[in-house]
This record gives structure tokens, sequence and C-alpha cells, in this order.
């Protein structure tokens, strides 16, 4: 199949059809990929991401063993603070939620042909000008007033001059960062995975490359000279795909590469293009024939996507994504006046533990555009089971990660940190604080998941805003309760509770009026099942690993333990949500990916 190539005229199809038929069969928008296209994207994505994770954690290693857990580290992380920020303004969240849907659209109206030039080039004419404009003037502002930043963020840090020169240097990436997350959002739209998702591989190269050149002169500071020049790689890596998608030959929506359609799908009936239609299109002929008529008529040509971009549609998204950014500030406020290496170990541990959760976004990343479509088109069904089949399984996903840092979280830290200037005290302190953090992680994952459903319609809303706030001052609460008496445990603690309050409060208002109406109870009753599982898993791969003294071989036995108990207890418990989706990969991986080229 390939979604995104335009029907064949009814006529040519069918013959015999009327010209009723014709409109009721011509599809409106790009057509939804299938599940194989879903699969093999994912897979391409995961893949890597996995390898930015995997460099991640040779970052943060490298950043361990050059400077330790200290007062240097402590500074260097109150800068980080600034690139944790843009990161989720900018990537990961705020722009993502605001132009992926913007350019879906365009891109969808110009497969259709509609007049008026490219709606593409037409919409980044209108928006990339004045967002560079922004992140330069924002840029300008954060190396201005870094010294009042740090005060700010760290009132107690014992090195503060060493923190505003690393926040200076790290204040470039808020545009690198703007334009890397642009180029993004615009590349996933046109249904291009490949060099999105590498950018934190060269994010991560730049940052290591950098410490270890610039290290013995430049100490600390060199990390924060890496990730100026990690942001900028960021941008490199996209841009040639980016220029070739707005100005290479013209392109129809069949140039948005697709998998071929199994036997099977082939076998549920397809339709073919006619050879003026472009190369090989096929499109299932039951996609849009339950359709009503009236969603598949032409949209008004005169709502011109360069208005989709807005200040009432982007407020509340950079507002919510602002305010999730903001427990990492909590945090830091708290533990800036704690013993030195507080803000080190909360770090490293909350760096690793989120590595599941990462993961198991990658399918909810992946399948953003298809879910903004289907809302843009009024195919509410659609969105439902995209979104309830995103949420199982990735709830499936994250919460083996979970319980594999619960059972394992020292093994893990002495593995990947211990050594250099990390001791074995940073490593008890850190792995503790892990534990605590992998709470959290289901509560993380399903805000992830369930907010793109709030702005994926291009509407305003505020209630994910509302929902976030609520998490944020029961993390501020709780924080400051806990700090005297749990230090940094207590910190995670309010991290984890202030994260799943918001998810419940987002789970809790999906209907039609703010987002996608789901079956909340259903969608409770399943997640309840791997969340008992992961719990008896995780129990169990702790008691397992603790048997054994060698570090790796108690994260090995661990590990296994708490794999095999989880999978047990998921197929007894009846959870059928990863079984289709592991068989449509492990299929898609026996084809060619022909969606992981860079153009």
């Amino acid at each position: 199949m390939l979604p995104g190539a335009r029907a064949a005229s009814a006529e040519t199809t069918h013959p015999a059809a009327t010209e009723a038929d014709a409109e009721k069969h011509r599809p409106a928008e790009v057509p939804p990929p299938t599940r194989g296209f879903l699969a093999k994207a994912t897979l391409v994505t995961a893949v890597l991401s996995i390898a930015g994770a995997l460099l991640g954690l040779g970052r943060d290693q490298a950043l361990a063993h050059l400077f330790g857990a200290g007062t240097e580290t402590d500074a260097f992380l109150v800068a980080w603070t600034v690139p944790e920020v843009a990161a989720t303004l900018l990537i990961e969240d705020g722009m993502a939620f605001v132009l992926v849907p913007a350019f879906s659209l365009a891109v969808a109206r110009r497969a259709r042909g509609t007049g008026g030039g490219d709606p593409v080039r037409a919409l980044v004419a209108s928006t990339l000008p004045r967002i560079a404009l922004a992140l330069v003037g924002v840029s300008a502002l954060l190396i201005a007033g870094a010294p009042y930043l740090v005060a700010g963020l760290a009132p107690g840090l014992p090195d503060p001059a060493l923190a505003v020169d690393c926040t200076r240097l790290t204040a470039t990436c808020v545009l690198s960062f703007g334009l890397a997350g642009y180029c993004s959002a615009a590349l996933r739209a046109h249904r291009r995975f490949l060099a999105p998702a590498a950018i934190y591989v060269a994010y991560n190269t730049g940052i290591i490359t950098a410490m270890f050149v610039l290290g013995g002169h430049w100490g600390v500071r060199s990390a924060a000279i890496g990730v100026a020049l990690g942001g900028c790689l960021m941008v490199a890596a996209q841009a040639p795909s980016l220029v070739r998608q707005l100005f290479g030959r013209r392109r129809s929506a069949t140039a948005t590469a697709v998998p071929e359609m199994a036997p099977a799908e082939a076998a549920a009936g397809t339709r073919k293009a006619s050879d003026t239609e472009g190369p090989a299109a096929e499109q299932p002929a039951q996609q849009f024939a339950q359709r009503p008529a009236q969603q598949l008529a032409e949209q008004p040509p005169k709502q011109s996507v360069t208005h989709s971009v807005n200040l009432a549609l982007v407020t509340p998204v950079l507002l919510f994504a602002l305010c999730r950014q903001s427990q990492v500030l909590i945090e830091r406020y708290l533990a800036s006046n704690l013993p030195s290496g507080a803000i080190s170990h909360l770090n490293y541990a909350q760096k690793v533990a989120q590595i599941p959760m990462t993961l198991s976004l990658m399918l909810c990343t992946v399948t953003f555009p298809v879910l903004a479509q289907a809302l843009a088109e009024g195919d509410t069904e659609r969105a439902r089971n995209r979104v309830e089949h995103d949420v199982s399984v990735a709830a499936c996903i994250v919460l083996l990660g979970a319980a594999a840092v619960f059972a394992c979280a020292p093994q893990i830290i002495e593995l990947l940190f211990q050594r250099g200037a990390f001791t074995a005290q940073d490593t008890a302190a850190t792995a503790t604080v892990m534990r605590v953090y992998s709470v959290g992680l289901l509560g993380h994952t399903l805000v992830g998941a369930l907010v793109r459903t709030y702005f994926s319609a291009g509407r305003p809303t505020w209630y994910p805003l509302a929902a976030m706030t609520a998490g944020i001052v029961a993390t501020s609460w709780i924080g400051a309760a806990t700090v005297d008496a749990w230090g940094v445990s207590g910190i995670a603690a309010a991290n984890a509770v202030g994260i799943t309050l918001t998810a419940a409060l987002l789970l809790s208002g999906m209907n039609e009026r703010r987002s996608v109406p789901i079956h909340t109870r259903r969608v409770v009753h399943e997640l309840s099942k791997p969340l008992r599982a992961a719990g008896c898993a995780a129990v169990a791969g702790a008691l397992c690993a603790s048997r054994f003294e060698p570090p790796a071989l108690a994260l090995l036995t661990g590990g296994l333990t708490v794999t095999v108990v989880y999978v047990l207890l998921l197929r007894l418990l009846g959870v059928q949500a990863v079984a289709p989706a592991f068989r449509t990969a492990l299929r898609s991986v026996t084809r060619r990916l022909p969606h992981a080229r860079s153009r």
C-alpha cells in the first residue's frame, strides 16, 4: 500500500460506476498508512532512538568519569536545564504538537493538488522566519540574563560563576533546537522518520567529542561547548532531507515512502492507480467507502494552512510543555540546598530511569501525524482505536522497563557509572533515587501518549495545562515537605506522585469536547493488568538479583527473571496488546524499509 498516493479516478477504476459513486470513493486527505508501515517506521525510529539513548548514557558516563558527582557537575547540570527545557518545548512536545498537524494539513492539500501554489512551501515561508527571529531573541536574552537565571534556579550553588559560564554556552541551543524541531515536524508530516530519529545520535556525539577533546583545558565547560556543537549537528542531520522535500522535483503524495502491502492485505481488496497518477500507487478499497460523503468533500481552499499556526493554538501548547519541564526545575531548586552531588544523583538516576519511557513512546511519535489526520477528517472511531492501542502498547513496554529498573537499579548504576570520580557511595545514592523514579514511569508515559490527542485536532485547549499545573503543585508541596527528611528520594517521590496525578487527570478528561472520546473504564481496566504484572516481576527480579555478587551476573539474572515473570503474567491476565504489534514488526523486518530513506 502507498499511503499518501492519490486515488485513481472512479471512472478509471470502476468503469460502470456512477458519478455519485466516483465522488463517494474519492479521498479528501492522504490515506492512513498500513499497520506494516507503522511497524517499520516505529522500528527505524526505535533503533535510532536506542542508539541515541546509548550515546546519551555514554555522555553521562563520560561526565561522571571525567568530573564525578560534585561541585563541577552540579554547576553544569544547572546550565543543562536550558537544553532540557528547550528540547521539551522545541523538539519533543511543544513545537511538535503545533507543527505536525499544520504540516500534515499542508501535505494533504498538496496531495489533492489544490490551487494557489504549494501549501507546504507557503507554510514554511509564513512561519520559519518568524520562529527563527523569536529563537534568536530568546537565546540572546538567556545569554545576557544567565547570572539571574542561575540565581533563580539554584540559589544555594557553591560555584555560581561556573554555572553562569556553562549557561551562556548552552543558551545557544535554543536557536539550534528550535530549527531542529521545526525540521523534525515537517519531515514526520511527510512520513520521513530516519533523519528526525537520528538527531540525538548527532547531538550526543557532539557532546562526547567536546568533553574528551576539550575537557583537559576547559573542564566541565567542555560539556557546555558540546551542547552548542550538538545542537548544530541536529540541524545539519535534517536540513538536507527537508530541502529535498521542499525544493526537490515535484512530488505527489506517493513520494511519502511507504511499505508494500502484505499478501493478506492485498487479498482484502485494493485499488491501483492509473499510470497517469504516479508510480504503482495502491490503496485499500474499503478505507474510504465507509466515510460520510461530507467528510470527503474538498475543504475550503482559502482556509490557508499558514494560519493554522496561531497564537491561540501555540500558547497553551508551549505553556503545557514549559509547565511539564518545570518538574526538573523544582527538583534542582530543592536539591541545591542539599549536600554537594545531590543534583548529580538526581540527574543520573533520571536519565537512566527514563530510557524505558522514551522507547515506549516511539510508536506514539510515529502515529502522531496519523492521529492528527484522522481528527482533521472527523474520523473519531479511527482516532479512538489509534489512541487506545497506542496507550496499551506503550504501557506494556514501559512497565517492563520500570520493573527491570526497580529490580536491578544498583547493578545498572554500578556497571554504567562506578569508575573514575564516581564512587560506590554515589552508586548507592543514585540507585535509591532511580528506584523511586521508576514508580512514576507509567505516569510519564501516559502523559506523553495522551497529551498528543488533546493537541492533534489543531484547536486550542487549556485542559492539559490545568492537569499539568495540578501535578506541578503536588510535586512542589510534596517535595518541599519531604526533602529535609528523605533528601533526594523525597524529591524523586514528589516527581512520581505529581506526574501520576497529571496522567490520571488527562485520562479522565478524554472526551469529544476536549480530545478523543475513548472508553476510559476499559482502558483503565486494561492498564491494571500489566501494572500488577510489573509489580510482581519487580519483586521477583530484585530477589534474584540480590543473590549474586558480580553486578553483571546479578543484572543478567534479575533482568531475565523480570522478563519471564512479566510475560507469563501478561499471558495469564489475558493482555493481548503487544502480541499483534510484535508479529507485525517481525514481518516488517523481513522486508525492505523504503521509508527509511533520508530523502
